[in-house]
């Protein structure tokens, strides 16, 4: 048997393992079901035939990265297996099954005649082995096919993005099945510290989604492994690109490999979590990006974030709790056999390094039942997962002087709201709140946020940092909020409304202390942009409205590529306590459009016009356009656009030439010197 030529029948069994969509000239199949494979150079084909599978560095029986089998009459559900199909004089047919928990990674397989004495074994070359979702008994079995598609199959996303006051959202490609990403996800999987720490017992391991799902948690960011991406919230990305700028996973893992697996710089949360989605999909784990708007960070474990603000208002970067504008995370798809069938279906990982856990900055699988349950004992970083969702806050006037902190108020109805994530099968925005919690203000979740105090032992400590009864008794005089009053986009002046109300039936005098400041997405201040002081006699129970406008020619320099301005008005009462006033704002980019100038066909050239009007006065520079598309295009396109005067218009052409029918999705950034990552795409329907 030393010489054979084997026929993998990749088109077949592409299609039966809905594998159809990887390049590539290996044969990629998914566990738990049987794949052909046909081979000659056997004189007598039914004589006995042993074949081996190994995967690892040192693969064995004992962990499972090794096994042995001979030719069965039937398939054999729990063991790998082999068939008769079909022999002739010169080859024969085989059907090889593996078990529904195999250890997925690539495998050599080899075939021994064990009549022709001891024989070497002959290789027959290498195949790789995938989660299958698509099977009952794996343990990322989906029944829900359209879910399978979109979860496993679709390699366009949605993610949104903004605040809980004004969502808006931006295409993402990720481009599981392109190119060398399967490799690249093989490769990262033997950079892991568990694999260097322990090769065998790592590989063994590789049966488990919930192992790898938080192995690659950690590997995704470069934070004790040198793993993908660095993460930078500083709002100064030089040396990197910033992460507003990646429109897709693929550039960022190749860019890795490419380095010989040095960090890409820079991440922030949808980045990290949109190449987590794109390995774990490519490796057959259903996976999908949830966005949680006014996410907690809550550093020491206690439920509860602390904000502190001094006395003209200033938000005070203090903390090592922190309240997101929005945060970024995964689910994964699968079932627990270590905690039971009711912690099964979807499991929180997030690849973001915030906190440490066992040592390293790794997060989840946290089971999402468990979260909505409030069962914070349970394996992996609930508590930390429950409080992004659940935290309470507290806002503190800080005096640096003194170090005294007073109490301004506290709110439980904060944290956690609009939590979202893409429609299968549509580009529309799902909310699923509900399945991280009871209804904001019910008991049942006051109950919940006990029942998880309770669990992490915090109910009956003292807690120096409580406020005191009679903090909590004393009730606000007046009362007050921000409203906009005019278009929220950049380039467009900022225009807000102060609304104080009097809440007493005297007149109460109030000094109020306002600032606005850029900030990055996390909330964390970066420039101040304007501040302002007035006084004011508020009338019994009425209230006053005081404009605010804050020009563009003043934020312009200081804003970051996120677009977002915290503004702040802390109230000093006469006679009464502390009022803080807040909003979090984030500015529209201006809008870009693409137009495909006829139908697209398969290997036909097809025009795209992209148009960009400069809203401004002033002329833009810079101007760069980015195109990315699986199927349309090849790689990423890069294009310089000329500069444009105040209100002048752009347009910018360029050719598709589309290799694949179906629904595809085109992916356009544009950037100059004054607008940051204007972000749009476009279905684009290529037909025969």
């Amino acid at each position: 048997l030393s010489s054979l030529s084997t026929n993998w029948h990749l088109k077949e069994n592409a299609r039966d393992h809905h594998t159809s969509k990887f390049s590539s000239k290996e044969l990629i199949v998914r566990r738990g079901q049987t794949f052909i494979l046909t081979f000659n150079g056997t004189e007598h084909p039914e004589q006995n035939l042993t074949f081996i599978v190994e995967t690892g560095p040192k693969p064995s029986k004992l962990a499972k990265t090794q096994a042995t089998f001979g030719i069965s009459s039937t398939v054999t559900k729990e063991s790998w297996s082999a068939v008769v199909q079909s022999t002739s004089s010169s080859s024969v047919t085989i059907s090889i099954s593996s078990p529904p928990n195999a250890v997925i990674g690539r495998y050599k397989l080899s075939v021994q005649s064990t009549s022709s004495g001891s024989s070497s074994p002959a290789s027959l070359g290498t195949f790789v082995l995938l989660f299958n979702p698509w099977s009952s008994g794996d343990d990322v079995f989906m029944p829900n096919k359209a879910e399978c598609e979109e979860y496993v199959l679709e390699e366009f996303g949605i993610i949104f993005a903004g605040n809980k006051n004004h969502i808006n959202s931006f295409g993402w490609n990720f481009g599981q099945f392109q190119g060398d990403i399967l490799n690249i996800c093989l490769s990262m999987m033997d950079r892991s510290l568990n694999y260097r720490q322990d090769p065998v017992t790592d590989v063994s391991h590789r049966n488990d989604p919930k192992y790898l799902g938080r192995v690659l948690s950690a590997m995704v960011n470069a934070n004790d492994d040198q793993g993908v991406l660095l993460g930078n919230w500083s709002g100064n990305y030089d040396g990197g690109k910033s992460p507003s700028s990646w429109t897709g996973s693929g550039e960022i893992l190749h860019n890795w490999k490419k380095s010989g697996f040095k960090p890409v710089r820079y991440g922030q949360c949808w980045v990290f979590a949109a190449v987590l989605t794109t390995v774990l999909r490519c490796l057959g784990i259903p996976t999908r990006t949830i966005t949680n708007f006014s996410s907690a960070h809550d550093a020491d474990g206690n439920l509860r974030v602390d904000e502190f603000y001094d006395a003209d208002g200033n938000h005070l970067d203090r903390a090592a709790d922190s309240i997101w504008n929005f945060h970024v995370w995964n689910e994964s798809w699968f079932s627990r056999s270590d905690l039971g069938p009711s912690y099964s279906g979807w499991q929180v990982l997030d690849a973001t390094p915030q906190e440490e856990s066992g040592g390293i900055y790794q997060c989840g699988p946290a089971s999402r039942n468990a979260i909505k349950e409030g069962d914070v004992d349970l394996d992996y970083d609930c508590p930390f997962v429950f409080a992004e969702v659940n935290a309470d806050c507290m806002y503190w006037n800080y005096d640096s002087t003194t170090g005294k902190k007073t109490l301004i108020f506290s709110k439980s109805t904060i944290i956690g709201q609009s939590i979202s994530t893409k429609a299968v099968g549509r580009d529309d925005r799902v909310d699923v709140t509900n399945d991280y919690k009871y209804e904001e203000g019910s008991t049942k979740e006051r109950e919940i946020f006990k029942k998880a105090r309770k669990k992490l032992g915090l109910e009956d400590k003292f807690d120096p940092t409580a406020p005191t009864s009679q903090e909590i008794d004393q009730k606000p005089d007046i009362s007050g909020k921000f409203k906009v009053d005019g278009p929220l986009e950049v380039g467009k002046n900022l225009s807000l409304i102060l609304v104080l109300a009097n809440l007493q039936s005297d007149a109460k005098t109030v000094h109020v202390n306002m600032t606005a400041w850029s900030t990055v997405y996390t909330r964390r201040p970066v420039h101040e942009i304007w501040k302002d002081s007035i006084s004011v006699t508020l009338p019994p129970k009425e209230e006053k409205q005081f404009p605010i406008k804050i020009p563009y020619t003043e934020y312009q320099q200081q804003l970051t590529t996120d677009n977002t301005i915290q503004v702040t008005a802390l109230c000093h009462v006469e006679g009464g306590i502390q009022v803080l006033v807040q909003r979090d704002i984030t500015l529209d980019n201006p809008s870009i459009d693409i137009q495909v100038l006829g139908e697209a066909k398969v290997n036909k050239e097809v025009d795209v016009e992209v148009t960009f009007t400069n809203p401004i006065d002033v002329e833009v520079t810079d101007c760069v356009l980015q195109a990315e598309g699986n199927d349309l295009l090849r790689g990423i396109l890069e294009i310089e656009v000329p500069p444009l005067k105040a209100g002048e218009k752009s347009s910018t052409k360029f050719k598709l030439i589309p290799f694949e029918t179906g629904p595809k999705h085109l992916l356009v950034n544009f950037s100059c010197d004054k607008f940051a990552d204007i972000k749009t795409f476009k279905m684009v329907n290529v037909v025969d």
